[in-house]
């Protein structure tokens, strides 16, 4: 049962600091940086950098204009494009402690499902991640959470 409770603490933690919202300071606004997403592949790849390792470059681009976050931690949270993109930046550079796998989960010629698996020391987060074709570039639509 303490197991129980420290890894829905952890997970907890490590949403409300991923989504945490905090005022940006002036000079704080940076020239978008262009990367190729032109394929799922490619775009999915980026995703799991941008999530993983801090990296900040195109992040305006990897997410759809009406992308959502789902959070499953017990309760069900929900997070805009806008509260992600923000909190992201804000990780630059910081790289996450966990074994990454990535399956694809469908695809077709506009659209993929993706599940991306961050294995952390007491707990996995699985991400169902759904990316979808936007003229000639792939972006992030849609992420579901959930955490064991």
């Amino acid at each position: 049962m303490k197991k129980l409770v420290k890894t829905i603490t952890a997970a907890a933690l490590i949403a409300v600091s991923t989504f945490a919202m905090a005022a940006e300071g002036p000079g704080s606004k940076s020239n978008p940086v262009s990367v190729n997403l032109s394929t799922a592949d490619f775009a999915l790849e980026h995703y799991v950098a941008v999530i993983t390792e801090g990296e900040s470059a195109g992040i305006e681009q990897l997410f759809a204009e009406d992308f959502n976050l789902k959070v499953q931690t017990g309760t069900l949270k929900s997070y805009s494009r806008y509260e992600v993109v923000k909190s992201l930046k804000k990780q630059k550079n910081i790289h996450l402690n966990c074994a990454v796998s990535t399956d694809v989960v469908e695809q077709s010629t506009d659209y993929m499902v993706a599940r991306v698996t961050l294995k952390f020391e007491n707990f996995t987060k699985t991400d169902l991640v759904t990316l979808v074709r936007e003229g000639k570039d792939w972006r992030v639509s849609k992420s579901i959470n959930s955490y064991k």
